[in-house]
């Protein structure tokens, strides 16, 4: 389903990635993990289309790179950005719904709203709450329900814990779970290598933008260099 290859990404003249390659299959589960300037959230903007880059990304049958961003969501990709960035003075409701704006002519929306107030329900007691007034985890949920109205067949999750309570780090462990069930793969970019990788099923490593290490989530949990830098063991 996405196959990046040799990527080279960066921000005017600095390169944040370099010969980055990855592929996932369709409906598959897969973590990036590193520190905070590995370029995790870089890759995700690349692949979405907000950061110029020189290679490969190849979803499905068509190259992403040098395509404009506004047509990324439109091919069934949902992108979850790192700091939730909902719209603070819109309503939940308001923010659930923008999600379905690529694709807004679709006759099953309402489906789709029930969907997502389904898996969150705390949303729907909110719905008509200015979204700048929840919590954090609350505030998460009204982003990743967005992202859920496309009904992306990729989904692509920024940081999703960072900055919440423990509680709120499970439930969205189990969220995720949950949506990988549906069949929706996901990329997850994660600093909390535990959550990231007790939830997929495989992972890559990121240093200073490339590739180091890849392989299944056992396998990195288990590997010395992973244990020592990343789980603290």
């Amino acid at each position: 389903m996405l196959d990046v290859q040799k990527l080279n990404a960066g921000y005017g003249a600095v390169d944040v990635l370099h010969d980055v390659s990855l592929t996932m299959n369709a409906g598959e589960f897969v973590c990036v993990i590193g520190a905070n300037t590995a370029g995790k959230s870089t890759l995700l903007r690349t692949i979405s289309g907000l950061v110029a880059s020189r290679g490969s990304i190849r979803f499905e049958s068509t190259e992403l790179v040098g395509r404009p961003s506004h047509q990324i969501p439109a091919l069934g990709i949902a992108h979850v950005p790192e700091g939730r960035h909902v719209f603070p003075e819109m309503t939940v409701d308001e923010n659930v719904m923008l999600g379905a704006y690529a694709v807004r002519q679709a006759a099953d929306l309402a489906e789709r709203r029930e969907r997502v107030l389904t898996m969150f329900p705390r949303l729907r007691e909110r719905l008509t709450q200015a979204a700048g007034t929840l919590s954090g985890g609350e505030q998460q949920m009204v982003a990743i329900g967005r992202a859920l109205m496309l009904a992306p067949r990729l989904l692509l999750l920024d940081e999703p814990s960072h900055g919440l309570a423990p509680k709120v780090v499970d439930e969205l462990h189990d969220t995720f779970l949950d949506i990988s069930k549906t069949g929706t793969a996901i990329l997850l970019v994660e600093q909390n290598t535990t959550l990231a990788l007790s939830v997929a099923s495989r992972g890559y490593v990121l240093e200073s933008g490339r590739v180091v290490l890849a392989g299944t989530s056992q396998e990195l949990s288990n590997n010395d260099a992973v244990r020592s830098a990343y789980l603290g063991l």
